[in-house]
């Protein structure tokens, strides 16, 4: 056994897959990730073998960004019908459960006419009997929802999917995850573990921590033909070393899009953690995971998509988490995955479910969770939270894409919380439509223009203005708009001057500027320091 000690290098990329998609939180829970499979990428999938000339014109038009197009070479169409048939072949319980949700949705429909359910239990798809609650909601309409702790015991869960794809970065660039599947590259290791396989945390480690060689490939079960690509991934020198904060103040710091780490010399606090990679020539400034503690004490995460819950970066950190803080759900509805549940089985063995206006107190310090509106289509989802951050009677507020629907909330909440001293708002203002992100979860179709009057949609000026007069904040930093170029193929958004989400958070900077605030719209990266209000607890 060689006692010589390697370093993973730090562009190489820990790339979550499912059924070699990228992986994101609706692939984690049985019921949504069932109804993804069929949804989306087969769907797509099945577009693709047909016609891919159409796919390969959509992806070389702007307009056409973040729309269910393969950005793939025609070329390999016979490597996604493989993919195709496979993905069939493995998923063909989740298939099978798809069809019973719709079935049940529908039967639902025409049977629930608001009188004793007891019957309709008889009726449920075979597939789902045990697995659902029927109920009418206040208004007669019948609906169901999963025990969902349930289906994570069941065959419906399929941690057989999930794997990890190795790989050397060298830019920010990759294809929209949401509908482009990872083919095999000579560049790419795959490894078939889960995501709760303890290598990836002894693999992550060894970006600061030097071992050997030998030690991580028998962990991970790298075979013969995979030894000399794993070998690429590592070095034998030594990363620098992280400098640990130790200063009085309040340390903020910008990772890009929602994450921001809040650092003082006791406490760490990273919210929504997205982070870059650095190794390689960036066009744009920007911190990576080098920059962060050995420890991070909490994590927060905001809610339930894909650019807020990204588990290429809480993957390799996990074995730095003390506290995982999520939105409390737990209501068994489709749309609404139970976060924590979905962070134990890949996982995180230390996660706390918040609920609005609950307060965890550590030292001198609290994390009250808020109420989220807005950005959701108007579903009824429940997982998501904005957050309150106090260290020595320092306020941070965290409001992520909330949208003001109804101001009175605002006030009711401000009664509570009082004036705060730095807001961070989220302000892509436009949105997607509703079924771009949740149009899988849909069994009655809706208008073309029901569905662009419902987006997942932030804060304008207006609204966002509305916010500021209400919280008073002496500084106010618009951020969540998706603009690093690491974030892309996530969000699927590239702004130009002209763009609404520009005009709207430039008006609102100048405005707030214009009463004496402190405002940016961050990009890249961002330190500020702050004094405490108050002494700290010793």
């Amino acid at each position: 056994m060689s006692a010589e000690k390697f370093y993973l290098k730090p562009n190489v990329v820990i790339e979550p897959l499912y059924d070699r998609w990228y992986a994101w939180s609706h692939l984690i829970s049985p019921a949504t990730a069932a109804l993804n499979v069929t949804g989306r990428h087969l769907s797509i999938m099945d577009s693709f073998v047909v016609e891919p000339s159409i796919h390969a014109e959509a992806v070389l038009n702007p307009k056409m960004k973040g729309g269910p197009f393969m950005d793939i070479p025609v070329t390999r169409v016979d490597e996604v019908k493989t993919l195709y048939e496979d993905t069939l072949q493995r998923q063909e319980t989740a298939v099978q459960f798809s069809k019973a949700v719709k079935e049940l949705d529908k039967m639902l429909a025409a049977e629930g006419k608001g009188f004793g359910m007891e019957t309709l239990y008889e009726k449920v798809p075979d597939m789902l009997r045990g697995f659902v609650e029927l109920f009418y909601d206040r208004n007669n309409n019948a609906d169901f929802r999963f025990f969902e702790s349930l289906l994570y015991k069941s065959k419906h869960y399929n941690k057989s999917s999930q794997s990890i794809a190795l790989w050397v970065t060298e830019n920010d660039h990759r294809p929209f995850c949401l509908s482009t599947p990872r083919l095999d590259e000579a560049h790419v290791l795959h490894l078939e573990i889960p995501f709760d396989h303890p290598g990836i945390d002894e693999l992550a480690k060894m970006k600061r921590e030097g071992q050997s060689l030998d030690y991580i490939k028998s962990l991970l079960g790298i075979t013969a033909d995979q030894e000399a690509l794993f070998s690429t991934f590592f070095t034998n020198t030594p990363p620098p070393s992280y400098k640990r904060y130790t200063g009085d103040k309040i340390r903020m710091r910008y990772f890009g899009h929602a994450c921001i780490l809040v650092e003082t010399k006791d406490v760490s606090i990273l919210v929504d953690p997205l982070v870059s990679y650095y190794g390689y020539d960036s066009e744009l400034e920007h911190f990576s995971d080098a920059d962060l503690p050995d420890v991070i004490d909490y994590v927060l995460i905001t809610h339930n998509h894909q650019d807020h819950i990204l588990f290429e970066t809480l993957l390799p950190l996990r074995h730095k988490i003390k506290h995982l803080i999520v939105p409390r759900t737990n209501s068994g509805q489709l749309e609404n995955p139970d976060l924590k549940l979905m962070f134990e089985h890949i996982g995180f063995d230390n996660v706390v479910a918040i609920d609005e206006m609950e307060t965890i107190t550590f030292t001198d310090s609290t994390i009250t969770g808020l109420p989220f509106t807005g950005e959701h289509s108007d579903l009824n989802i429940l997982s998501k939270a904005c957050y309150l951050v106090e260290i020595s009677g320092f306020k941070l507020l965290f409001l992520a894409d909330s949208r003001i629907v109804e101001s009175r909330l605002y006030k009711h909440i401000h009664d509570s919380i009082g004036d705060v001293d730095v807001m961070f708002l989220g302000m892509e203002c436009d949105g997607a439509p509703l079924s771009w992100l949740y149009g899988p979860l849909m069994t009655k179709k809706i208008t073309r223009e029901q569905d662009g009057s419902r987006r997942l949609a932030g804060s304008d000026c207006r609204k966002g203005m509305a916010l500021v007069n209400i919280f008073n904040p002496a500084e106010v930093y618009v951020y969540a708009m998706g603009m690093e170029p690491w974030l892309e193929f996530i969000s699927s958004i590239k702004y130009t001057d002209a763009s609404n989400p520009i005009i709207q958070s430039n008006e609102l900077v100048k405005l707030c500027q214009e009463k004496g605030l402190i405002a940016e719209r961050l990009y890249g990266e961002k330190e500020l320091l702050y004094s405490r209000k108050l002494e700290p607890v010793s």
